[in-house]
């Protein structure tokens, strides 16, 4: 498989989209491989480089930028990036395996955009704002000024879920696994 399809999962943080991810990741029926993205933050704790990111600085980010080594790119925050390799994406298809994104909204979007018909994009909605900023206090792995941040960001992303080929509501995370499976299944054997 030369190119494959692409399926982006985008939210805002505390959605629970990145553990509907690793659970579809775990599913051996689905031929997926899991794009790491590039970051230009400090690793949080037990994130490992090269597995959950790849970790730069702010500099090697922007001369990867200036190489036009990325698919997309974003300053989510300020000197705080985030971007897909185009070489990811490569080495996943060399694979023969489809390319599964935990993405940023603005990123989802770009993908969909560029490869509109290879591309499934998810957005994955916590049942409410409340309940998301319940979650990442529960995580604690995040200042209160970071959870604020998270929680303003996540009212201006609620905006783009129709922009999305389908929302996933993440009110019970047993179903939202099952219809994330149905999803991506019914998409690559089309």
């Amino acid at each position: 498989m030369s190119s494959g399809k692409l399926i982006v999962f985008s939210a805002p943080s505390g959605s629970g989209k990145t553990t509907i991810v690793r659970h579809l990741l775990g599913e051996t029926d689905l031929p997926l491989d899991f794009s790491i993205s590039a970051a230009s933050r400090e690793p949080r704790v037990g994130e490992v480089d090269g597995k959950d990111y790849y970790f730069l600085s702010a500099k090697e980010f922007r001369n990867k930028v200036d190489e036009d080594a990325f698919l997309e790119w974003e300053e989510v925050y300020k000197d705080n990036f985030y971007g897909t390799l185009k070489s990811e994406i490569t080495r996943i298809w060399k694979e023969g395996k489809h390319v599964v994104f935990d993405i940023d909204v603005v990123g989802g979007l770009n993908i969909k955009k560029q490869f509109p018909k290879e591309t499934l994009a998810i957005f994955v909605q916590p049942p409410s704002i409340e309940e998301m900023e319940r979650r990442l206090r529960g995580r604690a792995t995040e200042t209160e000024e970071k959870i604020k941040m998270r929680v303003a960001k996540a009212e201006q992303e609620m905006d783009f879920a129709k922009k999305f080929d389908t929302v996933l509501i993440n009110n019970d995370l047993s179903v939202a696994k099952e219809d994330a499976y149905q999803l991506v299944y019914n998409f690559i054997n089309k």
